[in-house]
């Protein structure tokens, strides 16, 4: 009986004789050093939501739930290397510290979770990155979060894609450490606002993959390279259309010439989502078909004037609709003049 009550301990994280896995427990005291050194991995285990509502600061993020939890763990922590894990309450961090053991990492699991981290009065961060959510007709759950300019990340369920991923524009900071690393990245350009190597390889791993055009796969030394027109589908379920993206007006054409850049269609269940990169109210946008989220771009010289980016929205008729790439343009009136179109216009905040 003895032995039968301390495995049940075990289970709900609390470090036990019954021989079934190695790790220390330790209450969040015992558990702070381990955050603060940097040879150590601090490991978040919760699902993503929970993880941008708050966490330790410097944690990554690693679902316990995930069916590729391990091949995510083995990508991201070293061999060999000291893993400090926590969830909400201890009873996934258990869960993960178990596996993680097994893996050969040594492992400390905090007692009690981020619960118990927050009750004795430790600091936690938060993610205030905007996002909106949606949701496909087979129940996977897509949330969008408007990052940098034109850096999006786009979480379908576990799966993580970025989107032209920078890391500095200006003042303006995206820290990508602090992010799960990508399944996906998609780079639509060479421009500096867009293409950044040392984004793309903080959020990637060796399991990354890269989907750019051919500029970039040349620039950056590999990657999977995409033509105007060109199609492909990814595993997790979702087929990807490389749409022209170009400048039209005279005097303009030289920083975005037709032929070279992409925009992307992604195609997720019934979803349909139109990433248009830097580009004018070009003619192909009418063909795209059914788009249910379109992101367009407004900057002139670079892109589109708030009067393209409309006419641009009634020639795609996304359901709802993102401008985004605007820096200093006032993009506030075009809700109104898409209002009678039935055009959802959210304007989000890129830091």
């Amino acid at each position: 009986m003895k032995k039968l009550f301390a495995c049940l301990l075990g289970i709900l994280g609390i470090n036990s004789a019954c021989g079934q896995h190695n790790y220390e427990s330790l209450d969040p005291e015992g558990f702070e050093p381990y955050t603060r050194n940097p040879d150590v991995v601090l490991l978040d285990v919760r699902g993503a939501d929970e993880y941008l509502a708050e966490h330790i600061d410097g944690a990554i993020n690693i679902d316990v739930n995930s069916s590729d939890f391990t091949s995510k763990a083995q990508a991201r922590v070293p061999a060999g290397a000291t893993v400090a894990v926590y969830c909400l309450g201890g009873i996934r961090s258990a869960r993960a510290a178990d596996r993680l053991d097994s893996l050969g990492y040594k492992v400390v699991n905090l007692n009690g979770g981020i619960r118990s981290w927050m009750q004795s009065g430790k600091p936690v961060t938060a993610d205030t990155h905007e996002r909106d959510v949606f949701v496909t007709d087979r129940g996977r759950t897509l949330r969008f979060y408007a990052l940098l300019h034109a850096s999006i990340r786009l979480v379908v369920d576990d799966v993580e894609i970025e989107i032209d991923p920078v890391g500095k524009l200006g003042n303006r900071t995206t820290d990508y450490s602090l992010l799960p690393h990508a399944d996906y990245v998609f780079v639509t350009h060479e421009h500096g606002d867009h293409f950044d190597k040392a984004a793309i390889a903080q959020v990637s791993t060796d399991g990354t993959r890269l989907l750019t055009n051919s500029r970039c796969a040349d620039m950056l030394g590999y990657g999977q390279a995409l033509a105007n027109g060109d199609t492909t589908s990814l595993p997790h379920g979702i087929a990807v259309e490389a749409i022209p993206a170009y400048n039209t007006t005279e005097g303009h054409t030289q920083f975005h010439p037709k032929g070279r850049d992409n925009g992307f269609v992604l195609t997720i269940d019934n979803l349909r989502i139109y990433i248009a990169g830097d580009t004018e109210d070009i003619s192909e946008m009418a063909g795209l078909g059914d788009i249910d989220i379109a992101f367009l771009p407004c900057n002139q010289p670079y892109t589109m004037t708030t009067d393209q980016l409309v006419k641009a929205a009634r020639m795609v008729r996304p359901k709802v609709l993102f401008p985004y790439h605007y820096g200093q343009t006032d993009v506030s009136g075009i809700s109104d003049q898409l209002k009678a179109d039935g055009i959802d216009v959210r304007i989000r905040h890129y830091e």
